[in-house]
């Protein structure tokens, strides 16, 4: 059997560098599809689920490059709306392309993480808060179908607090008509990390980290440079 041997009794020194947060990362990747232009993220670390989003966000038209802990996010104009199955199933986290996809381009075909099977964590609290924002939402064949004339702001409350749907609605009402009030909503760090990039970028966001968030939409967005807040800042809430 293979096994690990840890004998005590010296001191440690040295320092340690802090990985950026893996959930924290994945949700700034795909708010970046919110703004046309080069967006940097710092601090991201290389895992599968980050390569996974690459892929997502390369065949939704944009362009990544992923130097050392630096992430290089080239947004176009104008964004395919696809998000097909063969990616998606790799990653729970593609979900979160429907939010901006729906900002941006009014319209979104994004498969079901693990197809038809929505599963322990259900995604239908991210549906029915976004069809309350003039959304339409229909599943066909393990695709979520969406459509817009133009996301309006709304009052959602969440039946329990949910970080992914708190998250693509902050990211959809960051260029909604009016004002949205998320109630229940999650607080944790990563939903902070999310707002402070939003507000990079030209959102207003207020109350991130509580359980009232509100989002006063704008008509556009900027490409803008972010750090992901380490694991650590994740431990600390914990």
């Amino acid at each position: 059997m293979d096994k690990m041997a840890i004998v005590g009794g010296t001191k440690l020194t040295g320092e340690v560098r802090a990985s950026g947060a893996k959930n924290s990362a994945l949700a700034l990747i795909f708010a970046s599809l919110l703004a046309e232009g080069k967006h940097c993220l710092k601090n991201v670390p290389r895992l599968k689920d980050i390569e996974s989003a690459c892929l997502l966000m390369n065949a939704l038209g944009c362009k990544t490059e992923h130097k050392a802990h630096e992430l290089y996010i080239e947004v176009p104009q104008k964004l395919e709306t696809l998000a097909h199955y063969d990616i998606v199933r790799k990653m729970r986290a593609s979900i979160l392309c429907l939010g901006p996809l729906l900002a941006r381009e009014k319209n979104a075909k994004v498969s079901l993480p693990g197809g038809c099977a929505i599963g322990a964590r259900p995604i239908n609290l991210h549906l029915e808060a976004l069809g309350q924002m003039n959304a339409t939402m229909e599943l066909e064949s393990g695709y979520v179908v969406s459509q817009t004339a133009g996301l309006k702001g709304a009052q959602i409350i969440f039946d329990f607090p949910t970080v992914g749907g708190t998250e693509n609605v902050m990211m959809a009402a960051s260029l909604a008509d009016g004002e949205t009030i998320i109630e229940n909503a999650a607080k944790e760090p990563e939903i902070v990390d999310l707002a402070n990039y939003l507000l990079a970028m030209g959102a207003r966001v207020e109350g991130a980290g509580t359980s009232t968030v509100k989002v006063i939409g704008v008509n556009k967005l900027k490409a803008t440079e972010h750090t992901v807040i380490p694991i650590a800042s994740k431990w600390e809430h914990c």
